[in-house]
């Protein structure tokens, strides 16, 4: 299995540009330590039209890091796919903490999925992002593919979750 994603790694890094790092590592920072979408999920619990997506994304959020970070990632403790050659050169700083599942993803789509519940225009555009942000991970040799698919699938897990709680409580507040 290794060597299968190790070859998907190694065929991405043939996609290389200049533009192409520029722009992915902007990408990519939007989710370092899941900050950008932190920071639109406190502007969107400021707005009350976008309130319940903000309180959605905020439990989220909260899943993608007791069940990512807290949990996942040091029960797993794998390796980062870059840790394997230590000569090579990265174009992003490394990351201190394990690769599974990729953080950068979970929160991504945590995040991105409850918008989208929540509102289907805005959540379409954070979906392209958080697609972006995961295919970004690989670009720059910071995940395995296996990490990466895990985090979507958790983040779409961890969305529809907070959706379905936050929806439950605003429904027997209103009843």
């Amino acid at each position: 299995m290794l060597d299968f994603e190790f070859a998907i790694l190694d065929f991405i890094a043939t996609l290389h540009t200049g533009l192409g790092d520029t722009i992915l590592a902007a990408i990519t920072a939007f989710g370092n330590g899941g900050i950008g979408w932190i920071v639109l999920t406190a502007i969107l619990l400021c707005l009350p039209k976008y309130r319940k997506a903000g309180v959605a994304m905020a439990l989220a959020l909260i899943f993608c890091l007791l069940i990512g970070n807290v949990t996942l990632k040091p029960l797993v403790a794998r390796m980062r796919p870059y840790s394997y050659f230590p000569d090579m050169t990265l174009l992003i700083p490394p990351e201190k903490d394990f690769s599974f599942p990729s953080g950068h993803t979970y929160a991504s789509f945590s995040a991105a999925t409850a918008l989208w519940l929540c509102h289907h225009r805005a959540g379409t555009a954070a979906l392209i992002l958080a697609v972006a942000i995961a295919f970004s991970r690989l670009y720059f040799y910071m995940h395995f593919p296996s990490d990466v698919l895990a985090g979507c699938i958790l983040g779409i897990a961890s969305g529809w979750t907070a959706y379905k709680i936050v929806m439950h409580h605003y429904e027997k507040q209103a009843s």
